[in-house]
């Protein structure tokens, strides 16, 4: 059985200005009233980090490689579309996923709230066990002056040979 591991990093700012028809989306969960985070998709900085590490772990290149910025189809797009569409491909190359886990690190919002929902939207979207966890930068560099988002992921993924 062949067993790898990926990690996967994600940041995106938040926009100095509210932008028309944007709305802060972390894991698949809206969180309204909030600013909202600058991207070309939905700027889903969970899910963007879940894919990535899933990426990473089959060899398979990063998330820009097969959704880049330049592209006009991913304007918009629902990161969980992009996660669904990133664990076709590790399937089509004969990997399992085991598991993910992230760490969200901002200062606002709080995660702990939206947890539970957040970790069955990824893992319906990864057909696999996600979980997440929220943590604080305690006021430190950018992160910490609630300038953006950032979130890692760590991917376990297994193929029998």
């Amino acid at each position: 059985m062949d067993i790898r591991v990926g990690q996967g990093f994600d940041i995106h700012r938040f926009a100095d200005a509210p932008i028309a028809g944007r709305r802060l989306i972390l894991g698949g969960v809206v969180f309204d009233d909030n600013r909202v985070l600058v991207g070309h998709s939905d700027a889903d900085v969970v899910a963007h980090a879940v894919a990535d590490a899933l990426l990473g772990a089959a060899g398979l290149g990063d998330i820009g490689q097969h959704y880049p910025d330049t592209d006009a189809k991913w304007q918009g797009a629902d990161s969980l579309l992009i996660l669904a569409d990133v664990v076709r491909k590790l399937r089509a190359e004969g990997w399992k996923i085991g598991n993910v886990d992230c760490s969200v690190v901002c200062e606002s919002p709080a995660i702990a709230p939206h947890r539970d929902q957040m970790m069955k939207l990824l893992s319906d979207a990864a057909g696999a066990p996600v979980s997440v966890k929220g943590r604080r930068a305690e006021g430190l560099g950018a992160i910490g002056r609630s300038e953006g988002i950032v979130c890692f992921a760590s991917a376990v993924i297994t193929r029998s040979e």
